[in-house]
This record gives C-alpha cells, structure tokens and sequence, in this order.
C-alpha cells in the first residue's frame, strides 16, 4: 500500500478521533506533522503522546480565521482537512454555526493553501451527502437531496472543492466517510456517535437507546480503513484519480440492533453480566437516512482502497481500547 512519509503535512482537526488518529500514522511514517485545532469538540489527551515528538507542531487556532489558515498551510505539502463540526442533531439546533465552521473555514483552508501552493488537499466529505437518495449501495455520482443542515454543508463542500480545482489547478480529492468508529471517539456528550456511546452504556450495565426499531442500517468503517484512504488520496498521481470524491467504508450493511448484538457480545467477553442488559427504542431521530451501504468500487480501482477491517474486526479492537480507557 502506498504510504505518506517524508512530507511536512497539516492536519486540520488533528485533536479530534479522526485526525488523532492520522497524526498517530503518519508520525510513524516519518512525517512532520502540524496540528491545527480550536478544540471546540477536539480532545487535548487524543495528542498528549505526540507533544514530545520533534516532528509534531500543535497550532491552536480557529479554521475561521484566515490568517490562521494562513499560518497553518506554511511550508506544507499536503493537507488532510479533518477540522468540522460533526453531528446531523448539532446541525439542526444551530444551523448557522455549522455553516460557519464547515462552509466558511473549509473555504479559508482552500484560499490559504491555494495561495501557498500546496500541492494536494483531502478533506472530510460525508455520505450525509446521499440524502433522500434511494438507491443502494450508494454510487459517488448519484446522490439525493440533503435532510439536514449538516448535509448541506457537506455537499457545498464538495462543490467548491470541484471549482477550485478547475479554477486554480489545484488537486482535491474529497473522502465521503461512512460511519467511522474506532480508539478515540468520544462516548460523551449529546452529539456521540452511536458506537462509543452504547460501549459506555454497555460497559456501565446502563440501557442503551437505539432511534426506531433497530432496523435502520449503516455501513460501519472502521478507523484503520479511513487512515489507509486518507494515505492513499494524498499520494496517488493518475489525473483520473484526483478531483473527485470517494466514498470510505467497508461496503457491508448493519442493522442497529445487529451492531447492539456484536457490542454485547464482545462486552460479554469481559463482563459475562453485559449480556443481559436490555436495550430501549425510542423515537426515529430527525435528519436521520433508513438505510447507509457504499459501493467502494471506485475507490478501489483508482486508489487501490483495500478495506482489511470489517464490523466485527474492527469492534474487537475499538471495544479493548474502551475497556482500558474509560473504566
């Protein structure tokens, strides 16, 4: 597999799950690793193990500054553009904060790097960008309307990414996640994503609350799958292969209450009393898409995206670093 080493890359967004997790790659790969981050959602202990490390450089600063963007794309190669809030429910409730960080910072950062010459830019697209769309697997160049404000700003992101492709000869690859879960993601809070959260319920003999009937599905993506993606975008050299987007999963489906079923099971593991504990249903949440399941086809055969991890491989390894991190 192709791997980024020896470049001076930034990281926008590198306090969070997913960037942490980059930064923690690509150090070992003999990067020098800037790190810029506000630490609105962010985590300060997902870097603490790199701060001694000569090769890494944390800027705090906001993407809606364009001077800090500025700053951060200074003698950089490549940009992996991580740095966004999250969360379709979040999005609902303020709409405008998300347009500014998403829409607003994500121009900054194509601006500066634009003016600095830097040679390629990833970013974090979102399979929110499918909406109301129907059709599965999800293909990258059919896609619905979007159902929330979060969305929105995921699909914007892309349209600008094209244009400024176009316009200014720059190299943009957008990176569609489906559902990342892995070490790092935050179990707290009202925007946690449904992985990390029901572990903490699980972990506490505490009732998790599935939205529905635990029919709805997603294309759960391991961590390891979306480093390997993000390697992979910024040093493929076909011109075929730049200035798109892809989509980042495994390309199999999961139901709720089968992702339930698998967390009890190798909770279990550890505490024989996890599997007894009950699951509640509530309401369908807001925003939410039935059914989520991505064809990789084109990213496999452009990047040579390879996905080793599938949902049971890769809720073995998150569930170890649950169990010795967050009792």
């Amino acid at each position: 597999m192709r791997k980024l080493e020896n470049q001076t890359v930034l990281v926008t967004g590198g306090a969070g799950f997913i960037g942490s997790n980059l930064i923690e790659t690509l150090l070992k790969q003999n990067n020098k690793v800037r790190c810029l981050d506000n630490f609105s959602t962010g985590k300060r202990i997902n870097i603490e193990p790199f701060l001694a490390n000569p090769q890494f450089q944390l800027m705090e600063g906001d993407i809606r500054d364009l001077e800090v963007c500025r700053k951060a794309v200074e003698s950089v190669a490549v940009v992996l553009h991580q740095a966004a809030l999250g969360s379709v429910p979040r999005s609902i409730k303020d709409p405008i904060t998300s347009n500014d960080v998403n829409v607003s910072g994500f121009i900054n950062v194509l601006v500066a790097a634009r003016d600095a010459g830097v040679k390629r830019i990833v970013y974090a697209a979102s399979s929110s960008t499918y909406g109301d769309s129907k059709n599965l697997p999800k293909v990258e160049d059919i896609i619905g309307k979007p159902l929330s404000p979060y969305a929105i700003t995921k699909y914007v992101n892309e349209l600008y990414a094209d244009v400024f492709a176009k316009l200014y000869d720059m190299q943009i690859i957008g990176l569609r996640y489906f559902n990342v879960f892995g070490r790092r993601q935050d179990p707290d809070g009202a925007y946690a994503a449904v992985i990390p959260k029901f572990v903490k319920s699980l972990m506490r003999k505490e009732s998790p609350q599935i939205n529905g009937d635990g029919t709805f599905s997603r294309d759960f993506t391991y961590i390891e799958n979306v480093v390997q993606a993000n390697q992979l975008a910024a040093t493929v050299d076909s011109k075929e292969a730049v200035n798109t987007v892809y989509n980042v999963a495994f390309g199999e489906r999961t139901t709720l209450n089968e992702l339930t079923g698998h967390l009890r099971d190798f909770l279990s593991e550890f505490d024989a009393k996890i599997g007894d504990v009950e699951i509640k249903y509530g309401p369908e949440r807001a925003g939410d898409i039935p059914h989520s399941l991505a064809s990789v086809d084109k990213a496999r055969k452009l990047l040579g995206y390879d996905p080793k991890y599938n949902i049971r491989d890769g809720l073995r390894e998150a569930i170890q670093w649950y169990w010795e991190n967050l009792k």
